[in-house]
């Protein structure tokens, strides 16, 4: 679990999709440098988020860190475009002494955006995203959270055609990646675990209640029908 509040950024030093080692997970291996700040506690199997993706370290030294990470990962994120001198957002999972400053992230990444605008406003940056995948933006709401690159924050609006846009204050444009992406590029997005949690809870109850005959939605539905028939049938 993270909070979405990255803590430095790192630079991707190496990057071998052919790794076939035992601690590149028969898969893409990344070796991400500058990470000095966060390994100070670091062990083998420990999660950091790096651009949102919650990734599970195989080997480390003083500054550098490694993960593998796997071809699902690779299709519902943008590491596909990483290349050695990436800048990635990291975050090292929660601990109890750590303030939940964000908002509760998993590292799960949902799919991908586009950066599509970037408007100053003040000494703070507008920025304007549209969803790869359209069925995730009925989680994305107005205020509400969303974490972009391993980044909590807040959904200022939402366009008729589905561009949401967030502001970012200029502290947290020096310490996060995006400042750093040019309009095109791709940002990973994990929507708020909230919403998904609802919606599963909503549909399994609804399910239930059209399942059974004897529910009290299939009699408040039959009893509508009901008193449709006969006001029809009394013209």
């Amino acid at each position: 679990m993270f909070t979405g509040i990255v803590e430095i950024m790192g630079t991707v030093a190496e990057y071998n999709p052919l790794d076939t080692s035992a601690s590149g997970g028969q898969g893409v291996s990344v070796t991400i440098k500058d990470a000095a700040a966060i390994l100070g506690d670091c062990h083998i199997g420990d999660s950091i988020a790096c651009n949102g993706i919650c990734l599970t370290v195989t080997e480390f030294d003083a500054d550098s860190f490694k993960v593998g990470i796997s071809p699902e990962t690779i299709a519902r994120t943008d590491v596909a475009d990483w290349t050695p001198g990436t800048r990635v957002n990291l975050e090292r999972a929660v601990s109890q002494e750590v303030r939940f400053g964000g908002h509760y992230v998993q590292g799960h990444v949902d799919t991908v955006a586009t950066m599509v605008s970037v408007t100053p406003e003040g000494n703070s940056l507008v920025f304007g995203f549209q969803l790869r995948d359209a069925k995730y933006a009925k989680f994305i709401v107005e205020k509400g959270f969303v974490c972009i690159d391993g980044t909590s924050l807040t959904v200022t609006d939402v366009a008729a055609d589905g561009t949401f846009y967030i502001a970012m204050i200029k502290h947290t444009q020096e310490v996060v990646v995006m400042p750093l992406k040019k309009v095109g590029a791709l940002v990973n997005i994990e929507v708020d675990l909230t919403g998904k949690l609802i919606e599963k809870q909503i549909t399994h109850a609804l399910h239930n209640q059209f399942d059974n005959k004897n529910s009290t939605l299939n009699k408040l539905i039959d009893s509508i029908i009901d008193e449709k028939v006969r006001k029809y049938m009394s013209k």
